[in-house]
């Protein structure tokens, strides 16, 4: 297995990229090789100072890098020669299973979209987000921002998108999906989500859980799926970062929130596309870093986006 990451994407890159693949090369199997995209002589500077043996990674040398605030169309048309552009032509080409990044989002969706394009079937792909539960485990919350505004047939297959996520990536046996609604009741909603109920009642695709109050999202044995709109994904997303921050600040020392700490997840690949695609946050550490990598990993042993292939035929 070979996993390529965008040794130039994020904040603190090369230098957290690059610790990070070290940290995660001493955890990884022994048959997974890790691909380092990016500037080689600030690549090969960094392991000599960690005098670290170059020779466990691929190095894959570019010349340019898109910034993190820069026009993502624009710089992916543009820099031919960045490490996100060639990331994607690796993967395109097939010398790559998976290609990672923690740099400029809306560039790595342009990549996603129209080199590795959807799966067939699929209205619109996905990202999502862990959301912890007071029992230990967590509920996958989609789409948290690609797609602000969502169709009822879309959140329809965010059901079945989350569901094969939670089932093979995570191990959880028949996954139950429920909608984020601001009532329990199958008639409480705006138009969207009572259209998108009616059609996920009953659904054969996934075990369909009813909806779910916002109140309730942190419950154990609620949901192991969340479905919503992007815009509302995204808001509840950056309401979890800004509560473990604020806990951070008056320093709450709590098991339970210290789980909201993106740290721990790494990223989250795009739900919905041909080839494994995995997106991190941009101010990742080191320690984000290695966690992505090892979420790859995961993602590309359980074959997932065959299953998603299988699922919408």
């Amino acid at each position: 297995m070979r996993i390529a990451i965008d040794a130039m994407g994020g904040d603190f890159a090369p230098e957290a990229t690059v610790n990070g693949a070290i940290m995660a090369a001493g955890i990884l199997p022994s048959d997974v090789r890790i691909v380092l995209i990016g500037d080689e002589n600030q690549i090969v500077e960094i392991l000599n100072r960690e005098k670290f043996d170059k020779s466990v990674f691929d190095i894959v040398h570019t010349e340019e890098v898109i910034g993190m605030g820069e026009h993502p169309a624009k710089a992916f048309q543009k820099k031919k020669k960045s490490s996100i552009v060639t990331g994607f032509g690796m993967l395109v080409h097939h010398q790559i299973d998976a290609f990672a990044s923690t740099g400029n989002t809306g560039a790595m969706m342009v990549g996603a979209m129209f080199m590795i394009k959807s799966i067939p079937g699929i209205i619109r792909p996905a990202i999502s987000a862990q959301v912890p539960n007071v029992g230990g485990g967590s509920a996958t919350l989609l789409d948290v921002g690609i797609n602000p505004d969502c169709r009822p047939d879309v959140l329809y297959q965010y059901g079945i998108l989350g569901s094969l996520y939670a089932k093979h990536v995570f191990q959880i046996n028949n996954p139950s999906v429920c909608l984020l609604n601001l009532g329990s009741e199958e008639e409480k909603g705006n138009l969207i989500t009572k259209a998108a109920y009616e059609l996920m009642k009953g659904s054969e695709d996934y075990n369909f859980g009813g909806n779910i109050e916002g109140n309730e999202i942190f419950n154990e044995g609620k949901a192991d799926v969340i479905v919503c709109d992007g815009f509302v994904g995204n808001v509840i997303l950056k309401e979890a970062e800004a509560l473990y921050t604020l806990i951070r600040k008056r320093k709450i020392n709590d098991e339970f929130f210290e789980r909201f700490n993106f740290e721990n997840y790494g990223g989250t690949p795009v739900l919905g596309i041909n080839q494994p695609v995995i997106i991190g946050h941009g101010i990742s550490n080191a320690k984000a870093i290695k966690n992505l990598l090892i979420h790859t990993k995961d993602v590309v042993e359980a074959n997932l986006m065959d299953k998603l292939k299988e699922a919408f035929k």
